[in-house]
């Protein structure tokens, strides 16, 4: 059997009580796969800040380009809300990011026949969802500079810069291509074309790349529309390609298409490395209760399995596990609608659940 080095970050909030979920059911995944999977946690986030001073320390980034593949919780929550910039958990994790080089962030937002149900929106509208978003995560608004805050005039003012290369927007762009030749050969690039001229070079790079791929159809529409579009019709998009900013925005909103933030998971790549973590926050206000989902989490390291371990076995029982658990009634309490079937559980006994799936198809 061999071994993988996993580096595990649990956060804040939540974060710790998702991730011990997932990295049990990795654990067993990959064990019936041949791999046996060891953890290194590391503080990190408002956690790492009140431990060290800082949200991540020079030898946790060491740790996570060296072992190159990473699990994360979630950070962030009011406790740490009035510290300076350079401090805030948020400040971890977008150092983070630009330290691996994880520049494509994949959000699949796929609605289970079982959550429709459980969503705002009418069933008959997301049932059957199934999209890839592509995010680019290392540049935009949140890297751009000047970054600065000022005074003019006895004025106070804050600046922030959306800046985007060609290569930033063509690397990605080729991501999403390639990705919906395996899916429905549709990609839709979101950008902001009519004002923003960042917006404008976005375009123009994607079209450019999209001629390297003559068999997958290309669209394009303001993110403004793809708001509302997300919730009217989800069911016309495949594959989405999109900035920094637009990105985070819209994966968002597309969670509540599934029922719950508590279900989306994503996967950060880029030269070699991966950052897998839920969509969701911290959530400090059920901290500590055993009430939190751990699915997203979960579905996060079945993404680690295909994406960075080169384990699509374990990555399907991971996957068909969750499908079993949501089939069998087993919910947490974000999902929970009293439905006839459906049981309320806590976040160990869905961890039970999960377990119990992968050891049964093992044995089967």
């Amino acid at each position: 059997m061999t071994k993988q080095t996993i580096i595990t970050l649990p956060g804040d909030g939540i974060g710790p009580e998702v991730t011990s979920v997932a990295v049990a059911v990795l654990k067993r995944a990959c064990k019936a796969s041949g791999v046996e999977i060891e953890t290194i946690a590391q503080p990190f986030g408002g956690t790492g800040y009140d431990l060290n001073g800082t949200p991540v320390t020079d030898e946790t980034l060491e740790l996570c380009k060296q072992h190159r593949f990473v699990l994360l919780g979630a950070v962030g929550g009011p406790k740490w809300d009035e510290l300076s910039a350079d401090k805030r958990p948020e400040a971890a994790l977008l150092k983070l990011r630009k330290e691996l080089g994880v520049y494509a962030n994949l959000r699949p937002i796929k609605v289970y026949p079982e959550l429709a149900a459980a969503s705002t929106v009418k069933e008959e509208v997301i049932a059957g969802t199934d999209i890839l978003i592509y995010r680019e995560l290392t540049g935009g608004i949140y890297f751009g500079k000047p970054r600065e805050s000022g005074e003019v005039d006895d004025d106070p003012y804050s600046l922030d810069t959306m800046r985007y290369s060609r290569s930033e927007v063509q690397r990605l762009a080729r991501k999403a291509f390639e990705a919906a030749r395996l899916r429905d050969g549709r990609v839709c690039s979101v950008d902001k074309a009519n004002v923003l001229e960042s917006s404008r070079l976005w375009r123009k790079s994607v079209i450019e790349v999209s001629e390297e791929y003559p068999d997958v159809e290309l669209t394009h529409m303001l993110v403004d529309n793809c708001a509302m579009q997300l919730i009217r019709d989800p069911k016309q998009f495949d594959v989405m390609v999109t900035g920094n900013l637009f990105g985070d925005i819209l994966s968002d909103e597309a969670a509540m298409l599934t029922g719950s933030i508590g279900m989306l998971p994503s996967a950060s790549l880029g030269d070699g490395n991966g950052l897998y973590e839920p969509v969701h926050g911290s959530a400090p206000d059920i901290a500590g209760e055993g009430i939190a989902n751990p699915l997203a989490a979960v579905a996060s390291a079945a993404l680690l399995c295909r994406h960075s371990l080169n384990l699509p076995n374990a990555a399907d029982a991971i996957e068909n596990a969750i499908k079993t658990v949501l089939k069998n009634g087993v919910r947490t309490a974000d999902l929970y609608t009293g439905e006839t079937g459906t049981v309320k559980a806590g976040t160990k006994e869905v961890e039970k659940a999960l377990l119990d799936a992968i050891g049964e198809a093992v044995a089967a």
